[in-house]
Protein backbone atom coordinates (compact mmCIF):
# COMPACT_ATOMS: atom_id res chain seq x y z
CA UNK A 1 0.00 0.00 0.00
CA UNK A 2 1.29 3.41 -0.74
CA UNK A 3 -0.02 6.65 1.63
CA UNK A 4 1.08 10.45 0.40
CA UNK A 5 1.03 13.48 1.31
CA UNK A 6 1.06 16.31 -0.73
CA UNK A 7 1.00 20.27 0.01
CA UNK A 8 -0.45 21.66 -3.35
CA UNK A 9 0.00 25.39 -3.35
CA UNK A 10 -3.47 27.19 -3.81
CA UNK A 11 -4.59 23.81 -5.55
CA UNK A 12 -8.45 26.25 -4.66
CA UNK A 13 -7.45 28.91 -7.60
CA UNK A 14 -7.92 25.90 -10.17
CA UNK A 15 -11.58 25.89 -9.83
CA UNK A 16 -15.01 27.87 -10.01
CA UNK A 17 -17.60 28.97 -7.52
CA UNK A 18 -18.88 25.24 -8.71
CA UNK A 19 -16.02 23.58 -8.09
CA UNK A 20 -15.72 23.15 -11.94
CA UNK A 21 -12.01 23.39 -13.73
CA UNK A 22 -10.60 26.35 -14.82
CA UNK A 23 -7.27 24.90 -17.15
CA UNK A 24 -7.40 28.02 -18.90
CA UNK A 25 -4.46 30.23 -19.71
CA UNK A 26 -4.85 33.21 -16.78
CA UNK A 27 -2.30 33.18 -14.16
CA UNK A 28 -3.05 30.37 -11.50
CA UNK A 29 -1.57 31.98 -7.73
CA UNK A 30 1.50 29.93 -8.22
CA UNK A 31 4.09 32.31 -9.23
CA UNK A 32 4.74 32.18 -12.67
CA UNK A 33 2.51 29.69 -13.98
CA UNK A 34 -1.08 29.60 -15.77
CA UNK A 35 -3.96 27.37 -14.73
CA UNK A 36 -3.81 25.45 -17.67
CA UNK A 37 0.16 24.27 -16.66
CA UNK A 38 -0.28 24.22 -12.90
CA UNK A 39 -3.62 21.69 -13.34
CA UNK A 40 -1.79 19.36 -15.85
CA UNK A 41 1.28 19.19 -13.43
CA UNK A 42 -0.98 18.40 -10.71
CA UNK A 43 -2.62 15.76 -12.67
CA UNK A 44 0.98 14.36 -13.56
CA UNK A 45 2.37 14.61 -10.05
CA UNK A 46 -0.89 12.33 -8.88
CA UNK A 47 -0.57 9.55 -11.22
CA UNK A 48 3.25 9.57 -11.37
CA UNK A 49 2.97 8.61 -7.40
CA UNK A 50 0.42 6.56 -7.72
CA UNK A 51 -0.53 6.54 -4.19
CA UNK A 52 -3.67 4.11 -2.99
CA UNK A 53 -4.27 7.61 -0.86
CA UNK A 54 -2.86 10.73 -0.93
CA UNK A 55 -3.73 13.69 2.08
CA UNK A 56 -4.14 16.87 -0.31
CA UNK A 57 -2.57 20.03 1.71
CA UNK A 58 -4.10 22.93 0.84
CA UNK A 59 -7.01 20.61 -0.80
CA UNK A 60 -9.83 22.93 -2.79
CA UNK A 61 -12.24 25.22 -0.96
CA UNK A 62 -15.05 24.17 0.96
CA UNK A 63 -17.65 27.19 1.27
CA UNK A 64 -21.58 28.19 0.69
CA UNK A 65 -21.36 26.49 -2.98
CA UNK A 66 -18.26 24.78 -3.08
CA UNK A 67 -17.55 21.57 -1.33
CA UNK A 68 -13.80 20.35 -1.41
CA UNK A 69 -14.95 16.60 -1.92
CA UNK A 70 -17.12 17.74 -5.02
CA UNK A 71 -13.83 19.38 -6.33
CA UNK A 72 -10.93 16.46 -5.56
CA UNK A 73 -13.36 13.86 -7.17
CA UNK A 74 -13.45 16.42 -10.48
CA UNK A 75 -10.02 16.53 -10.86
CA UNK A 76 -9.67 12.86 -10.17
CA UNK A 77 -12.42 12.06 -13.17
CA UNK A 78 -10.12 14.08 -15.27
CA UNK A 79 -6.99 13.16 -14.33
CA UNK A 80 -7.73 10.02 -14.58
CA UNK A 81 -6.60 8.60 -10.97
CA UNK A 82 -7.96 5.55 -9.44
CA UNK A 83 -7.78 7.33 -6.01
CA UNK A 84 -11.15 9.39 -6.95
CA UNK A 85 -13.15 9.32 -4.00
CA UNK A 86 -12.49 12.33 -1.07
CA UNK A 87 -13.15 12.90 2.51
CA UNK A 88 -12.62 15.86 4.46
CA UNK A 89 -13.31 16.94 7.85
CA UNK A 90 -13.92 20.66 9.73
CA UNK A 91 -14.31 22.93 7.09
CA UNK A 92 -12.04 26.52 7.42
CA UNK A 93 -11.41 29.98 6.50
CA UNK A 94 -8.61 29.88 4.17
CA UNK A 95 -9.49 28.27 1.39
CA UNK A 96 -6.83 25.62 2.11
CA UNK A 97 -8.51 22.36 3.15
CA UNK A 98 -7.46 19.12 4.36
CA UNK A 99 -8.68 16.04 2.71
CA UNK A 100 -8.09 12.67 2.09
CA UNK A 101 -8.35 11.77 -2.04
CA UNK A 102 -8.06 7.69 -1.55
CA UNK A 103 -9.00 4.43 -3.82
CA UNK A 104 -11.95 2.64 -2.94
CA UNK A 105 -11.43 -0.13 -4.16
CA UNK A 106 -8.11 -0.60 -1.40
CA UNK A 107 -9.33 0.97 1.59
CA UNK A 108 -12.91 3.02 3.13
CA UNK A 109 -12.01 6.30 5.39
CA UNK A 110 -14.46 8.06 6.82
CA UNK A 111 -14.08 11.79 9.15
CA UNK A 112 -14.00 10.46 12.84
CA UNK A 113 -13.29 13.70 14.72
CA UNK A 114 -12.51 12.58 18.80
CA UNK A 115 -12.20 14.47 22.57
CA UNK A 116 -11.10 14.07 25.25
CA UNK A 117 -10.51 16.03 28.78
CA UNK A 118 -6.68 16.66 27.75
CA UNK A 119 -7.15 17.31 24.01
CA UNK A 120 -10.44 18.59 22.71
CA UNK A 121 -11.96 18.45 20.11
CA UNK A 122 -9.47 19.51 16.57
CA UNK A 123 -12.26 22.69 15.82
CA UNK A 124 -12.48 23.26 19.42
CA UNK A 125 -10.54 25.48 21.69
CA UNK A 126 -7.31 23.94 23.81
CA UNK A 127 -6.06 26.07 27.28
CA UNK A 128 -2.52 25.94 27.43
CA UNK A 129 -0.03 28.13 29.20
CA UNK A 130 2.19 29.02 26.36
CA UNK A 131 4.31 31.90 28.40
CA UNK A 132 4.60 30.14 31.65
CA UNK A 133 2.50 33.14 33.23
CA UNK A 134 -0.19 31.43 34.88
CA UNK A 135 -3.07 32.45 32.56
CA UNK A 136 -4.10 29.98 30.16
CA UNK A 137 -4.22 30.85 26.06
CA UNK A 138 -7.06 29.69 24.41
CA UNK A 139 -5.09 28.17 21.43
CA UNK A 140 -7.31 27.20 17.73
CA UNK A 141 -6.87 25.11 14.92
CA UNK A 142 -7.10 27.88 11.79
CA UNK A 143 -7.13 24.32 9.95
CA UNK A 144 -8.16 21.85 12.25
CA UNK A 145 -6.55 18.46 11.49
CA UNK A 146 -8.43 15.34 9.85
CA UNK A 147 -9.20 12.83 11.83
CA UNK A 148 -10.01 9.54 9.91
CA UNK A 149 -11.14 6.08 10.54
CA UNK A 150 -9.21 4.03 8.16
CA UNK A 151 -9.84 0.21 6.88
CA UNK A 152 -8.11 -1.34 4.34
CA UNK A 153 -9.22 -3.97 2.12
CA UNK A 154 -7.73 -6.78 3.84
CA UNK A 155 -9.29 -5.80 7.46
CA UNK A 156 -6.55 -3.11 8.77
CA UNK A 157 -7.89 -0.53 10.32
CA UNK A 158 -5.87 2.75 11.15
CA UNK A 159 -6.30 6.21 12.58
CA UNK A 160 -5.09 9.10 9.82
CA UNK A 161 -4.55 12.23 10.96
CA UNK A 162 -3.89 14.77 8.64
CA UNK A 163 -2.36 18.10 9.73
CA UNK A 164 -1.28 21.76 8.66
CA UNK A 165 0.40 23.52 11.53
CA UNK A 166 0.80 26.96 11.60
CA UNK A 167 3.49 28.67 9.59
CA UNK A 168 6.04 30.55 11.83
CA UNK A 169 6.46 33.34 9.09
CA UNK A 170 5.98 36.72 10.51
CA UNK A 171 3.40 38.16 8.00
CA UNK A 172 2.45 41.46 7.58
CA UNK A 173 5.62 42.43 10.08
CA UNK A 174 7.70 45.28 9.07
CA UNK A 175 10.45 46.55 11.66
CA UNK A 176 13.33 44.07 13.19
CA UNK A 177 10.86 43.95 16.74
CA UNK A 178 7.86 43.08 14.78
CA UNK A 179 9.44 40.46 13.01
CA UNK A 180 10.81 38.93 16.28
CA UNK A 181 7.86 39.58 18.64
CA UNK A 182 5.47 37.87 15.57
CA UNK A 183 8.01 35.08 15.30
CA UNK A 184 8.03 34.37 18.77
CA UNK A 185 4.13 34.65 18.89
CA UNK A 186 3.62 32.04 15.86
CA UNK A 187 6.10 29.66 17.14
CA UNK A 188 4.76 29.76 20.36
CA UNK A 189 1.04 28.97 18.64
CA UNK A 190 2.36 26.02 16.63
CA UNK A 191 4.14 24.56 19.64
CA UNK A 192 0.45 24.72 21.37
CA UNK A 193 -0.62 23.00 18.13
CA UNK A 194 1.77 20.06 18.31
CA UNK A 195 1.35 19.54 21.46
CA UNK A 196 -2.51 18.88 21.20
CA UNK A 197 -1.79 16.92 18.32
CA UNK A 198 0.75 14.63 20.03
CA UNK A 199 -1.79 14.30 22.92
CA UNK A 200 -4.39 12.52 20.26
CA UNK A 201 -1.81 10.36 18.99
CA UNK A 202 -0.70 9.38 22.41
CA UNK A 203 -4.84 8.77 23.12
CA UNK A 204 -4.56 6.00 20.05
CA UNK A 205 -1.52 4.28 21.19
CA UNK A 206 -2.70 3.54 24.08
CA UNK A 207 -5.84 2.28 23.29
CA UNK A 208 -3.06 0.12 20.95
CA UNK A 209 -4.14 1.49 17.45
CA UNK A 210 -2.51 2.06 14.19
CA UNK A 211 -1.51 5.63 13.30
CA UNK A 212 -0.08 7.60 10.52
CA UNK A 213 -0.20 11.10 10.83
CA UNK A 214 0.36 12.96 7.87
CA UNK A 215 1.10 16.63 6.25
CA UNK A 216 2.67 19.88 6.52
CA UNK A 217 4.10 20.68 9.94
CA UNK A 218 5.98 24.34 9.12
CA UNK A 219 8.58 22.99 11.07
CA UNK A 220 11.98 20.46 11.55
CA UNK A 221 14.62 20.22 14.24
CA UNK A 222 16.91 23.52 13.55
CA UNK A 223 15.07 25.52 10.78
CA UNK A 224 15.40 28.63 12.86
CA UNK A 225 17.02 30.50 15.39
CA UNK A 226 13.64 30.99 17.58
CA UNK A 227 13.82 27.36 18.42
CA UNK A 228 16.63 27.76 21.11
CA UNK A 229 14.11 29.68 23.16
CA UNK A 230 11.94 26.93 23.63
CA UNK A 231 14.14 23.72 23.48
CA UNK A 232 12.30 21.52 20.51
CA UNK A 233 10.72 22.08 17.51
CA UNK A 234 7.19 21.29 17.00
CA UNK A 235 8.16 17.93 14.74
CA UNK A 236 9.92 16.72 17.80
CA UNK A 237 6.87 17.46 19.89
CA UNK A 238 4.71 15.80 17.76
CA UNK A 239 6.51 12.41 17.26
CA UNK A 240 7.79 12.42 21.02
CA UNK A 241 8.61 8.65 21.47
CA UNK A 242 4.96 7.50 19.80
CA UNK A 243 5.77 8.25 15.87
CA UNK A 244 8.56 7.89 13.87
CA UNK A 245 9.98 9.35 10.48
CA UNK A 246 13.17 8.82 9.08
CA UNK A 247 13.23 12.27 7.01
CA UNK A 248 12.78 13.97 10.88
CA UNK A 249 15.35 11.50 12.64
CA UNK A 250 18.28 12.23 10.06
CA UNK A 251 17.81 16.23 11.03
CA UNK A 252 18.29 14.98 14.68
CA UNK A 253 21.56 13.38 13.82
CA UNK A 254 24.51 15.77 15.46
CA UNK A 255 26.52 15.58 11.81
CA UNK A 256 23.95 15.21 9.54
CA UNK A 257 25.59 15.97 6.07
CA UNK A 258 22.79 15.29 3.93
CA UNK A 259 19.71 17.36 4.57
CA UNK A 260 16.69 15.88 3.13
CA UNK A 261 13.98 18.89 2.13
CA UNK A 262 10.57 18.88 0.63
CA UNK A 263 9.72 22.05 -0.33
CA UNK A 264 11.50 24.93 -2.66
CA UNK A 265 10.93 28.33 -2.44
CA UNK A 266 12.27 31.72 -4.04
CA UNK A 267 13.53 34.24 -2.05
CA UNK A 268 13.30 37.48 -4.18
CA UNK A 269 15.98 39.61 -2.14
CA UNK A 270 18.64 37.00 -2.53
CA UNK A 271 17.31 35.99 -6.14
CA UNK A 272 18.50 32.13 -4.85
CA UNK A 273 16.24 29.27 -3.91
CA UNK A 274 15.81 27.65 -0.78
CA UNK A 275 14.68 24.42 0.81
CA UNK A 276 13.33 22.89 4.03
CA UNK A 277 11.73 19.77 5.19
CA UNK A 278 8.25 20.58 6.21
CA UNK A 279 6.38 17.63 5.11
CA UNK A 280 6.27 14.26 6.84
CA UNK A 281 4.66 10.89 6.64
CA UNK A 282 4.72 9.82 11.15
CA UNK A 283 3.67 6.17 11.78
CA UNK A 284 3.15 4.89 15.17
CA UNK A 285 5.65 2.10 15.97
CA UNK A 286 3.42 -0.71 15.49
CA UNK A 287 3.83 0.04 12.21
CA UNK A 288 7.25 -0.21 11.69
CA UNK A 289 7.11 -3.72 11.48
CA UNK A 290 5.57 -3.79 8.04
CA UNK A 291 8.25 -2.82 6.15
CA UNK A 292 7.88 1.32 5.54
CA UNK A 293 9.88 2.50 2.93
CA UNK A 294 9.45 6.36 2.52
CA UNK A 295 10.21 8.78 -0.33
CA UNK A 296 10.44 12.53 -1.27
CA UNK A 297 9.52 13.11 -4.81
CA UNK A 298 11.95 15.78 -4.80
CA UNK A 299 12.78 16.65 -8.52
CA UNK A 300 16.90 17.06 -7.87
CA UNK A 301 17.33 14.86 -5.12
CA UNK A 302 15.28 12.29 -6.23
CA UNK A 303 17.38 10.30 -9.07
CA UNK A 304 14.49 8.75 -11.25
CA UNK A 305 12.63 11.93 -10.25
CA UNK A 306 15.27 14.05 -11.92
CA UNK A 307 16.33 11.44 -14.73
CA UNK A 308 12.57 11.92 -15.92
CA UNK A 309 11.89 15.19 -17.29
CA UNK A 310 8.29 15.31 -17.81
CA UNK A 311 7.97 14.43 -13.67
CA UNK A 312 11.06 16.86 -12.94
CA UNK A 313 9.07 19.74 -14.95
CA UNK A 314 6.08 18.59 -13.51
CA UNK A 315 7.00 18.41 -9.81
CA UNK A 316 8.37 22.14 -10.17
CA UNK A 317 5.26 23.61 -11.46
CA UNK A 318 2.66 22.09 -9.52
CA UNK A 319 3.70 23.06 -6.09
CA UNK A 320 6.41 24.62 -4.08
CA UNK A 321 6.07 21.41 -2.29
CA UNK A 322 7.19 17.83 -3.15
CA UNK A 323 4.97 14.54 -2.38
CA UNK A 324 5.84 12.47 0.44
CA UNK A 325 5.01 8.94 0.34
CA UNK A 326 5.09 5.20 2.30
CA UNK A 327 5.04 1.95 0.54
CA UNK A 328 3.55 -0.40 3.87
CA UNK A 329 3.42 -3.41 3.59
CA UNK A 330 -0.38 -3.75 4.51
CA UNK A 331 -3.34 -5.59 2.46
Amino acid sequence: MRLATYNIEWFANLFDSQDRLLLDGARSARHGIDRYTQGHAIAHVLRRIDADAVMVIEAPNTGRRQRTTRALEHFAAEAGLRAREAVSGFPNDTQQEIALLYDPDVLTARHDARASADAPRFDGVFAIDLDVDAQADQVRFSKPPLELAVRTRGGTRLRMIGAHLKSKAPHAAKTRGEITAVSIANRRKQLAQAIWLHRRVAEHAAAGEHVVLLGDLNDGPGLDEYEELFGRSSVEIVMGDLLTDPHAHNLLQPRATVLPSTSRFYNPETKRYFCALLDYVMISRSLTGFDPQWRIWHPFDDAECYADAETREALLKASDHFPVTLDIALE
